[in-house]
């Protein structure tokens, strides 16, 4: 049998319609790729697979009668990694998971359930990040909005957090890197897209676009940053560790004066 290569819309339910596919044909020789990543290979027969929710979910369901809570979530968190490869490294995950009558999420002498473990913490730690330096500024059409840049697919994660903690106020969450955002307005959370103007400059504070309040409340929070800030006891080394410099353009308190 020639080996196939499924290339599926880059969805989770996608993902799990390509595992779905790939245990009733019973291949042994396959790989699975994004359709927006996938790189041709020699030798592999291309298969295009729909989103099928029904099998998505079938497949959904027998991971959770074989997986604990906390491996479905390193398992969804590793495919939000976005990491090359990651959903050969899932499938073979979840091969092996089928094969077994125990929960094995915590068998990291499995060299795929070690390596989605790792992945899974260091998007995990990613997606705190997130919601610790999330900075909304304040439009001119009254809704909040907030431009990230995250190293993982962090948005599915953090959408609860934000909803729960701002659930008073519209506000928009926009990943420049993925092109979507998340809108909540004052009800639901609903993915979006967006044209931002030509040169729009996520990093800048635009008085075209951003309330006049806006500006003064930027100030406050710089004054009150630069006054909490003890000079004698400054240490950068460990201020970039829990805050890497790769976020300060989009912190208001990092932005000059």
């Amino acid at each position: 049998m020639q080996a196939k290569n499924l290339i599926y819309d880059g969805s989770f339910d996608g993902f799990l319609s390509a595992v779905f596919y790939a245990f009733e044909h019973k291949l042994k020789m396959v790989t699975i790729q994004n359709e927006f990543t996938v790189q041709h290979r020699l030798f592999l027969e291309n298969e295009t697979i729909h989103t099928d929710e029904l099998k998505a979910n079938r497949v959904w369901s027998g991971i959770k009668s074989k997986l604990s809570s906390n491996g479905r979530y390193q398992l969804y968190y590793a495919f939000l990694s976005e990491a090359i490869g990651v959903e050969d490294l899932l499938l073979d995950y979840i091969q092996y998971v089928f094969t077994q009558q125990k929960k094995v999420d915590k068998d990291y002498s499995h060299p795929s359930i070690l390596k989605i473990a790792q992945i899974a913490k260091s998007v995990g730690r990613e997606k705190h990040r997130m919601e610790a330096f999330v900075r909304f500024r304040l439009t001119k059409d009254a809704i909040y909005f907030a431009s990230i840049e995250p190293d993982f697919n962090v948005l599915p994660l953090i959408e609860k957090h934000f909803k729960r903690r701002y659930a008073d106020q519209k506000w928009v969450i926009y990943d420049i890197k993925r092109d979507y955002g998340l809108f909540y307005d004052l009800n639901k959370v609903e993915l979006i897209n967006m044209d931002f103007p030509e040169n729009f400059d996520f990093t800048k504070t635009d008085d075209a676009f951003f309330a006049e309040q806006e500006f003064e409340f930027q100030k406050l929070w710089q004054d009150y940053f630069k006054a909490t800030n003890i000079e004698s006891r400054k240490n950068m080394t460990l201020h970039i560790r829990h805050v890497p410099k790769r976020y300060w353009k989009y912190l208001s308190e990092k932005q000059p004066n």
